[in-house]
């Protein structure tokens, strides 16, 4: 039996990216409109329209997929090239 450890790097297992500037760009759509529309602060809309959520929180996940009629999968992209 091989008792080896595999190390992976970030590049062998991939990144998980928030697409919400995308959706936001696409239908003309303010971060300020989704934030006050999903009672959240300014600052974490921007962050997910930013890309640099370190921690999903799904609470907030399911404000903006209801603000914006879609789901999760609309947001969150899997990516491993």
């Amino acid at each position: 039996m091989d008792n080896s450890v595999v190390l992976l790097t970030i590049k062998d297992y991939g990144k998980v990216d928030i697409c919400l500037k995308e959706i936001l760009d696409s239908r003309g759509i303010t971060r300020y409109h989704v934030a006050k529309a999903s009672n959240t602060r300014f600052e974490v809309i921007n962050k997910w329209y930013e890309n640099k959520v370190e921690k999903l929180d799904l609470d907030v996940l399911a404000r903006i997929c209801y603000v914006l009629n879609c789901v999760p999968s609309d947001i969150i992209k899997y990516n491993n090239n």
